[in-house]
This record gives C-alpha cells, sequence and structure tokens, in this order.
C-alpha cells in the first residue's frame, strides 16, 4: 500500500543530498515526484518506489505524520 504523500509535505529522508541537506518539499505528486531541496532549491524527479523506501519522517502543516 502507497504512503499517503500530498504537496506541500515536507520530507526527511535517509540519505542527504550532495548539499548536505536531508529536508525536501514535495512539489507534485503521482508516480513520479518531483521534490524540493530545502537548502539550496533544487528540484529532482523521483519514481514512487524509490522516494518511498528513502523516507524517514513526513511533516505536514507543522505535525508529523505516521508513515
Amino acid at each position: 500500500m502507497p504512503i499517503k504523500l500530498e504537496m506541500g509535505d515536507v520530507i526527511t529522508t535517509k540519505k542527504p543530498h550532495p548539499c548536505g541537506s536531508n529536508s525536501f518539499e514535495i512539489t507534485r505528486v503521482g508516480m513520479d515526484f518531483r521534490i524540493k531541496c530545502m537548502k539550496c532549491q533544487k528540484e529532482i524527479w523521483i519514481p514512487r518506489v524509490k522516494l518511498e523506501k528513502r523516507i524517514k519522517t513526513i511533516e505536514r502543516a507543522g505535525e508529523k505524520i505516521d508513515k
């Protein structure tokens, strides 16, 4: 069952981005996700399966959400 993710959610990943940050904002949902690094503002396209494996925490409107 896929994890419920919405646009605007801030996720923390297990593996950091090359700039050193591991916080990303979801800007597009679907089979492929577009996520934006919160530090350097770089946007990345990533398949749902890969993203779901890398998520450590999900934050929606300032509150932590269970996976």
